[in-house]
């Protein structure tokens, strides 16, 4: 078995909306399937009104983040699937459902985590 991230940026959805309701209710089919096939871990959307913060090695709280993830957002899902096959299934239907396309990175595997 392997852990994917199965996520998309907010500004990839284009939905209008009139739509938001039945994108909403498409996704949430998926995320009913993807538990009752014991492959959901986890997922949801980053709220992207709360600005993010850095934490430093010290414990000190910085206003800032990195460049590289200074606009990260949107949705995402976290799976445990048996193949890669079987993960780009499930971002197949993710993508249907939020009408945008998935991103799928496998987690690397540590055994202490």
């Amino acid at each position: 078995m392997a852990t994917y991230l199965i996520s998309f940026p907010s500004r990839a959805m284009r939905v209008q909306e009139p739509d938001l309701q039945e994108v909403a209710d498409d996704s949430h089919a998926v995320v009913r399937e993807a538990k009752a096939a014991g492959a959901w871990i986890f997922g949801g959307g980053i709220d992207e009104s709360v600005p993010p913060v850095m934490v430093d090695g010290t414990g000190g709280v910085l206003e800032s983040t990195y460049a590289e993830t200074r606009h990260l957002g949107g949705g995402f899902a976290v799976l445990e699937v048996a193949t890669r096959e079987e993960a780009l299934e499930w971002a197949r239907k993710l993508a249907a459902a939020c009408r945008c396309a998935q991103e799928v990175r496998v987690f690397g595997d540590d055994p202490e985590s």
